[in-house]
């Protein structure tokens, strides 16, 4: 099965254009977004009168041949725009899969949005991680800005909790998740920036659940820089392989790979 994986596109309509004429030229059996699909400045309109028309026209075109597409949501998407995503899951163009599972032969796809603090204000996307601890120089979850109201229940959660519910006791050999997060101290989640003290920002809670359970594969976004910084798009932690699909040029960076093969993978940017 080849697949394609992406993140972070932002709402930059350049890149998807890249990606949508790449499905058309070539197209995979499996397309992976985790997260950042928008921008602060998307709309309904951007996903109801360009992304929609387009992935119609796109199936429309390819027909049999239209790719599964996996995705979650990040930290930059508002989630008062998740009904109008899970409604384009109902027209089948594609599965949002956060906190799900879904069959896919012989492999399991999970989903999840969060990542921990940032110095962002928008904190649709964002929970603790495996404590009430923040690095210095990013906002508390409770203190930013929110665009749908949760529970206290789903407030006082942290990612480890989370982690633990979603995966709950099965077996992870053959199981693929996205995060939008990266895994904490990887080639994936170094910053450039002295905001904070520690330059690697990724989530300890999904390190330690991959040294834990793992999983097949790991996808993740959100440090954009990191690739740049440490000249590497992917990393091991033990059996598990995880790839960073975010950059930080102009560019639209595609990881291209086979599922039964992730050897042989390659980064290209268009």
């Amino acid at each position: 099965m080849l697949c394609y994986f992406t993140s972070d596109l932002h709402g930059h309509k350049s890149r998807y254009e890249k990606l949508f004429n790449l499905i058309i030229q070539e197209p995979p059996h499996i397309l992976f977004l985790t997260g950042d699909i928008l921008s602060h400045h998307s709309t309904q309109n951007f996903l109801m009168d360009y992304i929609v028309p387009n992935l119609k026209r796109i199936k429309n075109f390819l027909s049999e041949r239209y790719p599964q597409i996996y995705l979650i949501l990040g930290n930059n998407d508002e989630r008062i725009y998740e009904e109008i995503i899970e409604n384009i899951s109902k027209e089948n163009l594609w599965n949002y899969i956060h906190f799900k599972k879904i069959k896919l032969d012989n492999y399991k796809i999970y989903g999840y949005n969060y990542s921990p603090p940032t110095p962002f204000l928008l904190k649709d996307w964002e929970k603790y991680d495996i404590n009430y601890e923040i690095k210095k120089g990013c906002i508390p979850p409770e203190m930013g800005k929110r665009t749908v109201e949760i529970s206290d229940e789903e407030k006082l959660s942290t990612i480890q909790n989370d982690l633990e519910k979603l995966a709950n006791i099965e077996n992870h050999s053959n199981s693929i998740f996205l995060f939008h997060a990266p895994p904490y101290k990887t080639n994936l989640d170094r910053i450039g920036s002295s905001i904070v003290l520690d330059s690697h920002v990724g989530s300890k809670a999904i390190r330690k659940f991959i040294e834990q359970k793992q999983p097949y594969l790991t996808l993740h976004g959100h440090i954009h820089e990191s690739t740049r910084i440490t000249g590497k798009w992917k990393d091991r932690i033990g059996r598990t392989i995880s790839f960073n699909g975010a950059h930080d040029g102009e560019e639209l960076s595609i990881i291209k790979f086979h599922i039964d093969n992730l050897e042989n993978a390659e980064r290209i940017l268009i």
